[in-house]
Parts: structure tokens; sequence; C-alpha cells
């Protein structure tokens, strides 16, 4: 108040003698330095670029795929502003300010770079921004990328969406448990916390979660519409024959698919082949779909193969183990995470089930219909997609029986599952009975795995899967 009397008076002399001691001409400078570098670090108004930082992964390029924003457009912390993808995974860019779009760097299809802007956004000052180094330095944010935070010692996963909704509503997120997966916090989560309040609340049981099951008169006419809400319509283009030949980069998945298989044309592969009887896996999936259902989850047979592959690989961890480049040393890796290669729009990819080796079939099952629907929407992360060791591809989805699967470095092996088809076979009787047959054929590295070793492992997978019920004693 009394610098403020300074500068409205005309002369100093008008100020009493004991206060005059107080604003020495240091003083008097000093803080009016202070004031100007307060108010000129970002000036109202101001366009600052807002650039990819590193996506990590070794990543140095995306194709930019959509823009959610135009020039003109406000937008606020948090708000998408465009997907990316990179030869690993779709990546979503959230807006870490409030401020209004000026330039959009690129368009659809372009490569962007790290480091290069991507948008220039003009930063509304008023509302309180942070230093204009902070801004150029903002990392992008992806909708599956968790982002982490301590909170007394402990690290909290949990979208930028919903840490935003939480500081909204005044909630410490280590006040809430998380139900997804490991432990992440979802938006459910607080939106529960918000209605119970009361404090930390534990995570609700299956049946909270469950959808019911619809009677046979709601469901019938509800469920066709719903699906012909989310299946495009295909616009009819007539063929044009142009005569000339076409040249497209390749980029995304392709790209990915060209290192790595260029990478896995270096492994000796050597090939194994069996038929399994899954007569009795088939009967108890019809007995356990209903249930499943209940629950809201679309169990296949898909979580029994991996959680059988897991079981074996207990015995076998050579099959769940790594080799060095110049293969003097071998890494036997604790954590079963098997991938289930995909065939998406977007081509081929592999995301994989973390820690198969303390997953129930159940649990298997919701991570599954979890990566099943990002994928058909292009919006697996990075985390989703990387960290396998072992994998299994079913060819049998789309028709085929046998197959001659590559191996994905650096792992060292990899199944490819048939169709299940109704053949005949004859039990220790001799009589014939209708079988339910499928059959794999597996691929080693013949570097540290030898055929033996294969079979043996791939015996007992089979025999898992040929009786189910065997799979209870081993069960974590």
């Amino acid at each position: 108040v009394c610098i403020h009397r300074v500068r409205s008076c005309s002369s100093i002399r008008f100020i009493k003698s004991k206060y005059v001691c107080v604003f020495d001409k240091s003083a008097l400078k000093f803080s009016h330095q202070q004031r100007l570098f307060r108010t000129s670090a970002v000036s109202c108004g101001q366009i600052v670029q807002f650039k990819l930082s590193d996506i990590g992964e070794g990543i140095t390029e995306v194709t930019v795929k959509e823009w959610y924003i135009k020039e003109g457009d406000s937008v606020s912390q948090f708000d998408s502003i465009c997907e990316v993808q990179s030869d690993k995974a779709s990546v979503t860019i959230t807006s870490r300010y409030d401020g209004i779009i000026r330039k959009l760097h690129y368009s659809i299809d372009d490569i962007a770079f790290v480091g290069k802007p991507l948008v220039d956004i003009e930063i509304d000052t008023s509302k309180g921004v942070a230093p204009e180094e902070d801004v150029v330095e903002t990392p992008p944010m992806s909708h599956e990328e968790h982002t982490h935070q301590e909170i007394k010692g402990h690290k909290t996963l949990a979208t930028p969406a919903v840490r935003r909704l939480a500081m909204e509503n005044n909630i410490k997120l280590s006040e809430v448990v998380g139900t997804g997966k490991d432990n992440r916090i979802l938006k459910e989560d607080i939106l529960n916390y918000l209605a119970k309040q009361t404090g930390a609340i534990l995570p609700p049981s299956p049946k909270a979660e469950m959808v019911p099951a619809l009677g046979k008169t709601e469901t019938v006419p509800a469920a066709p519409k719903d699906k012909a809400r989310k299946i495009p319509v295909p616009v009819s283009r007539p063929i044009v024959f142009s005569g000339k030949d076409k040249t497209e980069p390749v980029t995304g998945f392709q790209k990915a698919m060209v290192k790595t298989m260029s990478a896995a044309l270096k492994i000796p592969h050597f090939g194994y082949s069996d038929e399994v009887d899954l007569t009795q896996l088939v009967q108890l999936r019809e007995e356990l779909k209903p249930l499943a259902e209940i629950r809201g989850v679309k169990l296949s047979f898909m979580p029994f193969f991996i959680k059988a592959a897991s079981l074996g690989l207990l015995q076998y961890p050579i099959l769940n183990a790594s080799l060095d480049e110049n293969c003097q040393n071998v890494t036997y890796k604790a954590s079963h995470n098997i991938g289930v290669a995909m065939d998406t729009e977007q081509g081929l990819i592999v995301p994989n089930v973390k820690n198969v080796q303390v997953c129930s079939v159940f649990d298997i099952a919701v991570e599954l219909n979890r990566l099943q629907s990002l994928g058909s929407a292009g919006q697996l992360g990075t985390s989703d997609l990387t960290g396998g060791t072992f994998t299994l591809s079913n060819i049998g989805t789309i028709g085929g029986t046998y197959a001659k699967p590559v191996i994905l470095p650096p792992e060292v092996a990899i199944g490819a599952l048939g169709k299940i088809q109704v053949l005949p076979r004859f039990n220790s009787k001799g009589e014939v009975f209708k079988a339910q047959i499928m059959n794999v054929s597996w691929s080693a590295d013949h570097r540290i795995i030898d055929g033996a070793t294969m079979a043996r492992f791939s015996n007992l997978w089979k025999s898992y899967l040929e009786n189910p019920a065997s799979m209870l004693l081993d069960l974590k």
C-alpha cells in the first residue's frame, strides 16, 4: 500500500519522515524490476509453439492420423489435439494449456518429428500460465499410456483426464483405489468415490461390475440397432484403371513389421505341429459362457490357450526367454507376457496380456476383451504392444489349419492355432466318435531350443486343454 502511495504521489515530501527511510532508491528500484519481470514472462495473447516431445521407445517421427481441432478453436487443458501413429502404437496428444489454436503445422498423413511444433496456441495469461520455457517443453499425453504421480511414496496410475476430474473435485488420488489394470484409477472409480464420500473405497466386487443378463424380449430388438450404428457403411466407389504404377511409403504398423521380420530372418527357425482334441474344453466353455456374459465378458477359447501356455512355461522357462545379440547370454523372463496376434485395419498387431502367471482364466478374458476393443479402434498404447515374452497367433479365426509362424524378436518361440473342426476319431475301445480337433504349429529358435524341449512343452500344453480339469491343480 505504501509503495502504491509513493508512485501515485507527485512528490515524496507528502510522506511522513518515519516512512521515508524504508523506501530508499534501491528498494524502490528492486520492487519495480520484480514487478516488470513477473508481468513480462508471458505477455497477454502471446502465441507459443506446442512441440511434439519424446514419446519414448526411440520414436523420432510419427504420422498425423487425425486432427480433433482446427485453427480458431478454443482448447482447454487435457483436450485432445490430434492422434498420431508411430510404428509401435497410436497416441492421442492432449493440451496442457488453455488458449486458441492459431496454426496447425501438419496435415493428415504428414510425418511429424519429435521436437518440432505441432500447433501454435495463443495463451490467455489472465488465467495464469507457466513460464514460456515450460510451454515449449510440454510432453504429449496418450489415452492408454498412464501418467505417474508420486503421493507419499506411492505411485498412482491415472490418465490426465482422470487427474483433472479428481483435481476439480478436490479428491486425493491416494485415497481412491483403482480398479483398472495395475490398479489404474479409472473415471468410474472417481465417480464412485464422489457418490459414496467415504474416503478410500474397496474395488467393487465382480458382481457389482457385472452387467445383468437381459431377457430375450429386451435383447432381440435392441442389440441389432446398437450393432448397426457401430458398423460403418462402406462407400461404393467405381474401380478406375489408370494404367499407372502407384508408389506409397511404408508407414505405421507396416513399417514395424518390416523391421521385426527383417530381424526375425536372422533366427534359425524349426517347426513342430500336432493336433489337440478339444472336445472336453468345448463342453466346459459352453457351460461357462453364460456366466461370463452375466459378468459382461465375452469368453472365447483364447483365455484357456493362454493360461495353459503359461502353466507350460513354468515347467519349460527356456521358451519364455530371450537371447542377446551376441548369443552369449540367455535371459529368463519372470513375467509371462503372452502376446496375441490380431488382424486389424491398420495391419497385424500383437498386444500382450501381462503377468499371465498370476491371472485367472477370467482375468485373461477381461484383458483380452479390452485389448480387442482398443485394437479394433486403433487405440492400443505402447505399453500394450511392448514387453511380450511369448506369442500365440490364432489363424483359425480366418480359417487356416496349419501355419509356419515367424518368431517375434527378442522372443524365442511362437504358436499358431488352427480352426476347430469336427472330425471322426477312435476312442480307447476302437469306437468312432465325433471329436473337436484343433491343429497347432510351433516355431522355436533352434539356437537355444531343441526339438525335444518344444515337443515336451507342446504335449504338456495339449494335456491341459484335452483335460481342462487338470489345470485346477496348478491354477494360481
